[in-house]
């Protein structure tokens, strides 16, 4: 007879026993030692019938209320809408939280929002066992068009945006795109092609780099070195912090 030590979804600590007994076999993030399933690393409890693994937890964004973050439907329901956030753990949108309309029961949900469809929210509440909730209720928060989807480590996210919004302003001006970073590290660009793949490449060098001084020059000297790939009018690049 086997006994779990912790809960599905718990997060657990390298070295961390798990469970107890054969009654359990370790997979992907856990090993045994004699009789009892031990984690080999930082990770989200995943129970699966008799198999126990670890969903890492490294580069994975965790909830925090009042993000404002990029989300994408992977599930409708009689009730609201599934998101993945960039994750260990999944979001829901409800129906009072998505549009002032009245939506009849049993209404087709997927003529608001489909699978697929990326949008901005913001999370109002995580609960205890950490169940994300999203709201579309503030400003510019809205179901996103067409344009590019990049992630990055949520992490560097302050980097990217700058301070007070610097960072990404210089790369919009430059560019001509339209740039949405969410704090879950998904971001949104959307310009002409030419310009987007720059906004990519200059995003994933402030990621590459966020570490290392004068990160604001290298990005300017980068911008001025591409500007020639740049279609459209190209506005004047503003100092960074």
């Amino acid at each position: 007879m086997g006994d779990l030590l912790v809960k599905d979804k718990e997060v657990v600590v390298p070295g961390e026993e798990i469970a107890t007994g054969m009654d359990y076999l370790p997979a992907e993030g856990t090993f045994r030692e004699g009789e009892t399933i031990i984690a080999s690393r930082l990770g989200l409890v995943n129970v699966q019938g008799r198999l126990i693994k670890l969903i890492p937890l490294s580069g994975k964004y965790l909830p925090k209320r009042d993000d404002v973050i990029i989300g994408k439907v992977v599930d409708v329901t009689l009730n609201g809408w599934i998101f993945e956030i960039n994750s260990a753990y999944s979001a829901m949108l409800g129906l009072k939280d998505a549009t002032s309309e009245f939506i009849r029961r049993g209404a087709d949900l997927t003529k608001y929002f489909t699978f697929g469809d990326y949008l901005v929210t913001r999370i109002f509440n995580v609960t205890s066992q950490n169940l994300v909730d999203l709201t579309l209720k503030g400003p510019g928060l809205r179901k996103l068009g067409d344009g590019m989807i990049i992630i990055v480590k949520p992490n560097k996210v302050p980097r990217i945006i700058g301070k007070a919004g610097s960072m990404v302003s210089m790369i919009k001006d430059y560019t001509q795109c339209q740039i949405i970073v969410g704090q879950n590290g998904v971001v949104w660009i959307k310009g002409e092609p030419e310009n987007e793949i720059i906004s990519i490449e200059v995003i994933r060098k402030i990621e590459a780099e966020a570490h290392i001084s004068g990160l604001t020059e290298r990005i300017k000297d980068f911008l001025e070195a591409n500007k020639s790939k740049i279609i459209g009018e190209k506005h004047d690049i503003q100092e960074a912090n």
